[in-house]
């Protein structure tokens, strides 16, 4: 309706315009003819009657009076004009640039300035900075020249609130001194300020260095109502920015925290009172095996938790403490799982409003802990422990220097043949446990079980050593002693028949390590003449005895004392050039436990003290 009545309201305008000029037209021209009939009658002595032509005269002005009047109406419903559609940039416009390009094309436009500016006070400095500079062809001026031309004014009507109006300011005591107005030679100048709540917020500001007298009371007058309307516009469209980059601000923090919930390694869920699930995120669904699960319940998504759950979560909500507890053999999509559930009280402004629930599944730990335990049957714990992270279906096949132990009963066939089964299987798991244990003494690996006899293999990439010879001999010799104590045990227990001996080769030289076996089944194991050269020296070895490579003396000379081996017990031709020595016994022990060297330490620590004692003893008696 308002496009409809605008344009009609407009040629309203301009048809009372066009017959107020008729009539004055018509007027002057009646005047003109009685002034040619009244000098025409004079000379024949007639004159008009009297007041003829004041009477016309009067009219005339009564035409002109009307005539300013529809012009200053005209004026007035322009005015208003532009005050409405300020009022519709309230409603419309959300950028603020656009608000104030609009509101400067509204002021050149009615005041018919050359030139125009608007003024903000910066929030945080308090300094008027030029937003927009516009002239009369709507085409944007510099700013910094705005700011030359209208400083000294500007500032004027922001220090003191009140609008400045002047015809001419290059005459006007008050601007005629000021630089900027001299120097640009200034006329008419027109300036309102901005305010919202009492503060000034910025300035309005026109001038023109042509015409004196532009700017009247009337172009001040709607320049202020029209300035009260843009701040409102201006006030609208910064609250609508700064609304719109809050929630920009507040979207991508949103996506950050949503990106950083669902990349957290452990499921997250939140239910409210009712057990109802507010907020979960992917690592949840994917725990759970379920999705969309966010509006559900909570006891329509997990598996049967048991009461003892439900109950804990009633708890966690009632007292606002936490809990936590495993559970395992739980029924997910048809697999046992194990989960590890933490529940929190979830509180709000009023108090405790849910629960929040962190799900860690155990699963896969679990079956490596169970695999960890058995592994520390075969191995030294502290091998165990340093191995948790170590993936062993991963270990590279790799070729290095090792030095591998051979241990074989001596007479087990004959030893066999005297017991039962079942005697017979107790003793020689003895006996391989005896092994075993000095070789994990050792921080060696037990390779394989080979009926009576074991493998133990030092230096490999799962242990790597340094003196991996000196620890092998140690444990050959470690084992021998055992088995003494262990016979003189069984002699105690009337089992002296059923005494054995290890016979034990050591051989230090470079092997192939690495996963052997199917798909099914593999071992981790050595391969090489290492291997081999190591069970020809157990086969030189007696009963109770410990034979060496020449290449393991080389590196044990220092700790150990040996003899040369001058005629095999059982020679074979293809390791006739492998040189045997037999241990005889230890000149230096090798430390193979960490503890025990700390403990050595502190009782070489203890006897220096105690020799200070002494001397001070001795001291006191002299």
């Amino acid at each position: 309706m308002v496009d409809k009545q605008e344009p009609n309201a407009e040629s309203g305008a301009k048809s009372n315009d066009n017959q107020l000029r008729d009539v004055s037209k018509r007027l002057n021209d009646v005047m003109g003819l009685l002034r040619i009939q009244r000098d025409t009658l004079r000379k024949r002595g007639i004159n008009l009657p009297t007041g003829a032509m004041d009477s016309l005269r009067t009219l005339r002005k009564r035409l002109e009076t009307l005539s300013r009047t529809v012009a200053d109406s005209q004026q007035e419903l322009v005015s208003l004009r532009a005050l409405a559609k300020t009022s519709a940039l309230i409603n419309s416009e959300r950028n603020v640039d656009d608000v104030l390009n609009q509101v400067m094309d509204t002021v050149i436009s009615l005041t018919g300035a050359e030139r125009g500016y608007i003024m903000l006070r910066d929030p945080k400095t308090g300094i008027l900075e030029p937003e927009v500079a516009r002239g009369m062809d709507a085409a944007s001026l510099d700013s910094s020249e705005g700011v030359i031309v209208s400083r000294t004014i500007v500032n004027m009507v922001a220090d003191s609130g009140e609008p400045i109006l002047t015809d001419n300011a290059s005459m006007d005591e008050r601007y005629q001194r000021q630089e900027s107005v001299a120097g640009l030679k200034l006329r008419s100048i027109l300036a309102v300020p901005l305010k919202s709540h009492d503060q000034v917020i910025g300035v309005v500001y026109c001038d023109n260095r042509i015409m004196s007298g532009l700017f009247k009371q009337h172009e001040l007058g709607v320049l202020t109502s029209f300035a009260n309307q843009a701040v409102v516009a201006i006030e609208n469209a910064t609250l609508f920015e700064s609304v719109r980059d809050r929630l920009a601000e507040v979207t991508e923090i949103q996506n950050r925290m949503g990106n950083l919930f669902d990349s957290v390694t452990s499921g997250i869920i939140t239910v409210d009172e009712n057990g109802l699930i507010l907020v979960a995120n992917q690592t949840a669904e994917s725990i759970t095996h379920q999705k969309d699960i966010e509006g559900q319940l909570l006891k329509d998504i997990l598996p049967a938790m048991g009461d003892s759950f439900y109950a804990m979560l009633e708890t966690v909500r009632t007292t606002e403490t936490q809990h936590g507890k495993d559970y395992d053999d739980l029924l997910v999509d048809n697999a046992s799982r194990s989960w590890a559930v933490i529940a929190s009280p979830l509180r709000g402004e009023n108090g405790t409003q849910g629960v929040a629930l962190v799900i860690e599944d155990l699963t896969e730990q679990r079956k490596s802990e169970m695999q960890i335990r058995e592994t520390r049957r075969y191995m030294p714990p502290a091998l165990v422990d340093t191995l948790k992270g170590v993936d062993i279906n991963t270990v590279g096949s790799e070729e290095r220097e090792i030095t591998a132990v051979f241990a074989d009963i001596r007479g087990f066939t004959s030893f066999s043949e005297k017991l039962e089964p079942d005697a017979l299987m107790s003793i020689i798991n003895k006996y391989l446990s005896l092994a075993s244990d000095a070789i994990t003494f050792g921080e060696g690996i037990v390779d394989k079980y080979m009926g009576d006899a074991v493998t133990g293999l030092f230096n490999t990439q799962l242990n790597p050593q340094t003196d991996h010879a000196a620890r092998a001999v140690q444990t050959a010799l470690h084992l021998v002693h055992d088995m003494n104590g262990m016979h003189l045990n069984m002699e105690s227990d009337g089992l002296s028949n059923e005494i054995v001996h290890f016979g034990i080769g050591i051989h230090t030289g470079p092997a192939v390590l690495g996963n052997v076996g199917g798909k099914d089944r593999k071992e981790f194991s050595a391969l090489g003449e290492a291997m081999d050269i190591c069970k020809y020296l157990q086969e030189q070895a007696g009963a109770g005895e410990v034979a060496i490579s020449e290449y393991t003396y080389d590196q044990v000379r220092d700790h150990f004392e040996c003899e040369e081996i001058l005629e095999p017990a059982r020679p074979k031709e293809a390791y006739q050039h492998i040189k045997c020595y037999k241990v005889v016994k230890t000149k230096k022990a090798v430390i193979l436990d960490p503890e025990l060297a700390d403990l050595k330490a502190e009782m070489a620590d203890f006897l220096d003290e105690f020799g200070d004692l002494s001397d001070l003893v001795a001291d006191l008696d002299d």
